[in-house]
Order: C-alpha cells, then structure tokens, then sequence
C-alpha cells in the first residue's frame, strides 16, 4: 500500500475537511477524494462520514487512521535515528514547557547543555501541561518538562527533581484572615519561616487556583482533599505569577513550588506546611518514539546537573 494513502487519511481526519486536507497536501482536492474512494474500495468499508461541511471517520477508519498514523511515526523516527547516526545532534532537539517552569528551570540547564554540547539547535515550545502531553505523545516535540502526575501511559518518564511546596499568603493583615492565620503568620515572621502550620489554616479563606488543564491545580486540589477540605477558590488562572500577585495584593492564599517563589517580595509570607508536601518534575517522552542523542544528552545534562545542586 502506498506510503502517501496513510497520510492523506491522516491529514483528511486532522482537518476534517477533503477541501482543507487538499491544500495543505498540496495535490487537487478531486485527485484526493478519488483516491480515497479507490482506497475504500480496496479496504470494502468506507473510511470517512462525508456530509456537508464536515468529515468525519467511521468506526473502521478511525482504526485505519490510529494505525496510519503510527506507521507514519515509526517511518519518521526511522529516517530520525539515520539522520542522528549521520550528522549526530546537529538533528537539534525540540522541547516542551510550561511558560513558568521552564523559565526557571531551562536557562541554566540550556547554559550548561551548550557549554558541553556546542551548536546543537534548540526549539523551545511553551504550551500548557495538558496540550504538551499531546504533542509528546504524537511524537511533535523530543521531550517535554513536566509536573507529576501524568496519567498518559504512552508517556515514559526520567524524574528532574523534587521541591517542597509553600502556602503563600499576603503580608499585610486582610480582612478574611482567621485568627489562627493571623498567628501562624506572625508566627512565621518571628521564627524565619521554620513553624510549619496544618494546610486545613487556608480552609475558610479565598483560594487562588490554577485552572483546568494544569498539573499543578491537580496536586493542589489532592492536598487540600487530603486535609479533608474543599478550597474555596475565588480566582482560576493559568499562571502561578499571577496567583503570586494576587496574593501581595490581598486577594486570597495559594500554594506555591519553592523553585517560582518571590523570595525578595515584602508582600509575600510563605508558611511551610507540616504535611510538608512536594511535587516532582519530570522529562517526558513517548514510548514509541525514538529519543534522539540530543534528547538523550540534555535528559543526562539536567540529571547531572541537580546532584550538584545547580539551582
């Protein structure tokens, strides 16, 4: 079967149009459809629900397009690995990450990397947790750096690091705070930050929470379940800086990794927590996809570069 057959299939279901898949396969929309059609002939069911305006495969086609798609990974990770025996990591090396994280996390490891590895080509791609999952899974980035957990099982991981997590809370007194808070936070000011407080402190107080599709929400809400509470979230967003800023100004509690905290911020007290929680950052990959010298490279640069405590 021709190898050209799976990837018009392949692109017809990501553009759910014959139109839209025609241009940017860049062969005439007719000529398409007609080999299709010749296709379904040859496989005796047909691949694609053609209705107006939309595309849409059916039962047997979306298993078609599962399996194409994978004959079409396994042949691009082919000439991937020959190129990589040929020109070594001048292929370069794709990697995916959260805004945040990665720009705590890349630019000493990229410094170090390069330090070693001189004139290898990096392409950073910030996207949040959930859409980079997908992109590594599909074999569209090298690696991706990532919070745990990640429930995608055709996703392999190399763990980073571990660091500890901080309530963070305003400076200034608010009118919301309990008094128990108001201790705590006091007390915190007076012992250097070394009395750590139960997480069940923040359970009648405004709650600044990550939104959908971000690990870091998942953990937060697992703690305060733990503590066998629900937060009480006021504001949802898709950065832990802005929670960060949100709280100097009085509008709630959040909890915070130790690798983003505003350390220098007279507006910000970080509690420590007595369940003394953490989270683990991770490189990950896909299992079926073969993880170039580069990639492999980097994963040893960062691992190394931890156990001497770089950061």
């Amino acid at each position: 079967m021709d190898m050209r057959l799976f990837e018009y299939t392949a692109e017809i279901y990501r553009k759910g149009s014959f139109t839209k898949a025609a241009d940017s396969l860049h062969i005439a929309q007719p000529s398409l459809s007609q080999q299709i059609k010749k296709l379904e002939g040859e496989l005796g069911f047909p691949l694609f629900h053609r209705k107006r305006g939309a595309v849409s495969p059916t039962p047997q086609g979306m298993r078609f397009i599962q399996r194409a798609q994978d004959i079409l990974r396994a042949r691009d990770d082919l000439l991937r690995e020959m190129q990589d025996q040929r020109q070594g990591m001048e292929t370069g090396l794709s990697i995916g990450v959260p805004a945040v994280t990665g720009g705590h996390l890349l630019p000493p490891l990229l410094k170090t990397f390069f330090e070693k590895h001189t004139g290898v080509p990096v392409q950073l791609i910030e996207e949040s947790p959930a859409a980079l999952e997908q992109m590594t899974e599909k074999g569209e980035i090298d690696l991706a750096i990532l919070p745990l957990p990640i429930d995608n099982e055709r996703l392999v991981t190399v763990p980073i690091l571990t660091e500890p997590l901080f309530l963070a809370v305003p400076f200034e007194k608010q009118s919301w705070m309990t008094e128990q808070m108001q201790s705590f936070i006091y007390s915190v000011r007076k012992e250097t930050g070394k009395r750590a407080v139960p997480l069940q402190a923040a359970e009648d107080v405004p709650f600044i929470l990550l939104k959908e599709g971000y690990g870091f929400r998942r953990t937060v809400l697992d703690l305060c379940a733990k503590a066998g509470f629900k937060p009480k979230v006021t504001f949802k967003t898709s950065s832990i800086e802005t929670a960060q800023s949100l709280v100097e100004n009085g509008m709630g509690v959040t909890i915070v990794p130790q690798m983003v905290m505003r350390k220098s911020s007279p507006r910000l007290v970080y509690v420590p927590l007595q369940s003394a929680p953490t989270r683990t950052i991770v490189f990950a990959y896909s299992e079926s996809c073969y993880v170039s010298l580069a990639a492999q490279a980097f994963m040893e640069t960062a691992q190394s570069s931890f156990k001497k405590d770089l950061l």
